[in-house]
């Protein structure tokens, strides 16, 4: 995984040569996003022939894959700071599609459990790396657009994940889901390491690269930036619903709005939804179309006004998100309490664009927040704190509240579960509207320096 010799990325990558890494950055994504979330889909079920609570099933979703995915993105991302980022990437990708397809061969809550570990210990290496790709081919006026539409791989994986899980749970059954989406990654693997280059870091960075930072020397520097924490445990807060609401909405499709759910489908053609189909498919349909149109909205739009206010304050890529936020929970409410399946749908788009906003705006403040060389290890702290607190916490939280208010609700606890969740919206918006009246002080300047054309930089193996 030596990095010596490499073309320098702003030299060796054209226009479209940089599409193309950014797209297969977005596939990988992609499937990063659909073996997390296809379990969403395939909860129903999973819950039926193994007969678990709502709790318990938030552990062995939530809990078991972030308490490996959150730790281990740091030492990863330590590895990335000094090696080829390219390779670990891949190597990730083949771990956890090896991993989603063991899920599909499980007979017990336990290895489940074990099973979902093994996809978070796949996917820790698979977000921070490509945080400092992008960072490495994209110039910093064009860094949170380029960021925004990497994380098109959220709305895209999930809405697939979600369509993909129900279909294939109507027609086979859902382990087959878990086998045939694992499959594909492994597919994907050596597609990814053989058209990607390894780019130069801090190529559009004033100055010499530095040598790599230790842990402990990003850790120092973090401390004297609160702007940092503020962003993180902000983000956290709002991922908590987002990760929840992509576990629970499904559910929550199935137990509430069975009964009309067919009614927003009078136009679908027989193959798309034959009689007599499962509430499944039609939820899976659903959701998915929602998430995806209202996801891709969110994230494109973030990153453009952060990229347009950022040129005149550095607090905008802060502000944007936490307004956004301060949206999410009145819309998320009325859509949640709604009985109008029509009125759920078009409801629904908009709290979802408002909630994935920040992505754009807030990993572009990551990567200027330190230098280059501190790029990968900083994104995998923000990680370890985004996903252990959103992942690990946010479906156990609505699944307990489920469980906790079933005797008074019945089936439609569900419902209250995520409309006492919706509070954790208002808390992000605070926290990042306070962190945009600091951003400035933090962050790291840098004028463009790309490579002449033609160049190609050497860079010392530090191992």
């Amino acid at each position: 995984m030596s990095e010596s010799k490499v073309p320098a990325a702003a030299a060796d990558s054209s226009s479209g040569y940089r599409a193309w890494v950014l797209f297969m950055l977005i596939v990988v994504y992609t499937f990063n996003f659909i073996d997390r979330q296809i379990i969403g889909i395939l909860a129903v079920p999973i819950q039926e022939e193994l007969g678990v609570s709502d709790t318990m099933m938030g552990l062995m979703r939530g809990l078991s894959f972030a308490l490996l995915y959150s730790t281990l993105g740091v030492p990863i991302a330590w590895l990335a700071d000094r090696k080829s980022r390219v390779w670990i990437m891949t190597i990730a990708l083949s771990a956890w599609s090896f991993m989603t397809m063991v899920c599909g061969l499980i007979t017990t809550p336990v290895q489940l459990f074990l099973a979902r570990m093994g996809v978070g210990v796949g996917e820790a290496g698979g977000v921070a790396p490509a945080y400092s790709i992008v960072s490495d081919y994209f110039p910093p006026e064009q860094r949170a657009r380029a960021l925004a539409i990497y994380s098109f791989g959220i709305p895209i994986g999930s809405a697939v994940g979600i369509v993909f899980g129900g279909v294939i749970a109507t027609v086979l059954d859902w382990r087959a889901a878990f086998l045939i989406v694992g499959a594909l990654g492994l597919v994907l693997a050596p597609l990814f390491k053989l058209s990607v280059k390894e780019p130069v870091r801090g190529a559009y960075d004033a100055g010499p690269a530095p040598e790599p930072a230790s842990v402990g020397e990003v850790l120092r520097v973090l401390l004297n930036k609160p702007s940092f924490w503020l962003l993180s445990i902000g983000a956290a807060s709002s991922s908590m619903m987002g990760y929840g609401l992509f576990a629970w909405i499904p559910a929550l499709l199935v137990r509430s709005y069975a009964d009309v759910l067919p009614d927003f489908f009078f136009w679908a053609p027989e193959f798309l939804l034959p009689s007599g189909a499962p509430t499944l498919l039609y939820a899976a349909y659903f959701y998915g179309t929602v998430v995806l149109i209202g996801g891709l909205i969110g994230i494109f739009m973030g990153g453009y006004l952060a990229d347009s206010m950022g040129k005149r304050s550095k607090g905008a890529y802060a502000l944007i998100p936490g307004l956004a936020f301060l949206a999410t929970a009145p819309f998320l409410l009325i859509a949640t309490l709604s009985d109008s399946i029509f009125l759920v749908f078009f409801v629904m788009i908009i709290p979802t664009a408002l909630s994935l906003a920040w992505l754009g705006p807030v990993l572009a403040a990551f990567q200027h927040i330190v230098k280059p060389n501190m790029r990968a290890t900083a994104s995998a702290i923000f990680l370890l704190i985004n996903n252990l607190i959103g992942i690990g916490a946010g479906d156990v939280i609505l699944g307990g509240l489920s469980d906790a208010l079933s005797s008074q609700y019945g089936d439609e606890s569900l419902r209250y579960s995520i409309m006492w969740g919706a509070s954790f919206y208002l808390v992000s918006a605070g926290l990042l509207i306070f962190a945009s009246r600091i951003l400035h002080k933090d962050w790291e300047e840098g004028e463009a320096a790309p490579a002449a054309q033609g160049e190609t930089t050497e860079q010392k193996d530090p191992a």
